[in-house]
């Protein structure tokens, strides 16, 4: 992996163009009218509309300039079968200790989500997972101590 190659999953890749896209048409229109609106109020020193307008307008091109480098750089990934884990994979895990199933979809660091069950291959809980095959038991080193799990299920999304 080159060093600043990022890995997306078909639908991360997908998800960051749609992004830009509406970055680059909608919101840059949205943002030009806010700015001559705020023009038009007069003295620009003291136009707080304008100010908040000029901050949104650098965010969202330093975002544009973020997406566009990450693009430049992705390499999709997805997982092609189901005999061990790899970025794209969704795992169905059982916490050992508290006999509880989850189920995680491995991405890549620009795709990772908790709220969404997306954990990046990067994560302590990612690294542990890459390469395992259904059966293992994997330890994960967390803040409230080693919380180990034993990989049920590997499936790749269709």
């Amino acid at each position: 992996m080159a060093k600043n190659e990022i890995i997306l999953t078909p639908e991360g890749l997908k998800k960051l163009e749609e992004e830009l896209e509406e970055l680059k048409t909608v919101k840059r229109s949205e943002l030009a009218h806010r700015l001559k609106v705020a023009i038009s109020y007069g003295d620009l020193k003291e136009n707080s509309e304008y100010h908040s307008a000029k901050d949104d307008q650098a965010f969202m091109e330093t975002r544009i300039t973020q997406l566009e480098k990450m693009l430049k750089t992705a390499r999709v990934s997805k997982a092609a079968d189901t005999s061990k884990v790899s970025v794209g994979s969704i795992v169905i895990l059982n916490d050992i200790e508290v006999a509880e199933k989850i189920e995680y979809r491995i991405v890549g660091p620009a795709e990772a989500d908790v709220f969404d069950n997306k954990i990046s291959y990067e994560s302590p809980m990612g690294k542990a997972l890459m390469g395992k095959k259904v059966g293992d038991v994997i330890s994960v080193d967390a803040p409230v101590g080693i919380i180990k799990y034993e990989l049920l299920e590997i499936k790749v999304s269709g």
